[in-house]
């Protein structure tokens, strides 16, 4: 039984993870015309002591150059019209945001895999 409950909460710390990115990732879509937004980034880390699960670590700003804008109406454009857009990049976000919707999922089966062994082993044991 312990270690089916080991199961469950490494799947549900994955399954926190991989939310935890989707979130990130939204942001960096949302903020792909923010001028000068920087796309973040997130990591994660074993749980001391036991090596399956994971939980969230820091939040990192890429520091890849940010696209230059030729906009000469716009308030943020210097003398020569350009100004600092973002460095997001969509389509590697809709994959960051894809990866961890696949992973969440595998996280959920085997959660509920786990979740459905323990309860036919409590229903052996109470024969």
């Amino acid at each position: 039984m312990h270690a089916l409950n080991k199961a469950m909460a490494a799947s549900a710390s994955g399954m926190s993870a991989q939310t935890a990115r989707l979130r990130v990732t939204a942001e960096n879509i949302a903020n792909v015309d923010t001028p000068g937004y920087r796309t973040k980034g997130l990591s994660f880390e074993a749980v001391a002591g036991d090596g399956k699960a994971v939980r969230i670590g820091d939040v990192s700003l890429s520091q890849a150059t940010l696209k230059r804008v030729y906009n000469p109406s716009h308030p943020l454009a210097g003398a020569d019209g350009f100004y600092d857009g973002s460095n997001v990049n969509v389509m590697i976000e809709m994959a960051d945001a894809q990866e961890a919707h696949r992973s969440y999922e595998a996280n959920l089966r085997l959660f509920d895999q786990a979740r459905q062994m323990s309860s036919t082993l409590m229903d052996i044991i109470r024969r």
